[in-house]
């Protein structure tokens, strides 16, 4: 998978150029290589082969680039249905842990349903050894997640 350069600013804040994992109209993922954290960004409700594709790729790179940190912007994402739930929880979790995930920076769906849906998930990785924060803006998340400790 080749990783292509974004113009810096386009999403969150950089001072070397994040390169491109994913950009499509469903799901916006990048790398930032100087700090070891990967970016996504929902721009709708994301579910299925979507969501477990971005998923996916956002392991590959983590575990090729030894990042730990993942920042997930989940504004315009809703509820995951119960088959990715499980999914995440009981294959996709696993194999992030394995690729070096630690960290975690989060901002909540806007809608209610989605929001209660990624604290089990919060709750259950943080239970499981990942360092997680919620944060009301992808700004602040990515000034956290460049100095975690």
């Amino acid at each position: 998978m080749a990783l292509v350069p974004r113009k810096e600013g386009e999403m969150g804040e950089s001072a070397v150029t994040p390169v491109v994992v994913i950009d499509n109209d469903s799901v916006t993922m990048q790398y930032h290589v100087e700090s070891g954290i990967l970016e996504h960004r929902f721009h709708k409700h994301v579910w299925g082969a979507t969501f477990r594709e971005a998923l996916d790729r956002g392991v590959r790179v983590l575990g090729e680039r030894g990042g730990t940190k993942w920042l997930s912007d989940d504004r315009a994402n809703a509820a995951v249905p119960q088959e990715d739930t499980d999914w995440a929880l009981q294959d996709w979790f696993p194999r992030a842990q394995r690729a070096g995930w630690k960290y975690w920076a989060i901002v909540l769906p806007e809608h209610v349903i989605g929001q209660m849906n990624m604290k089990r998930f919060i709750s259950t990785y943080s239970q499981k050894g990942v360092v997680a924060r919620v944060f009301d803006n992808p700004v602040a998340a990515m000034i956290w997640l460049k100095k975690p400790d």
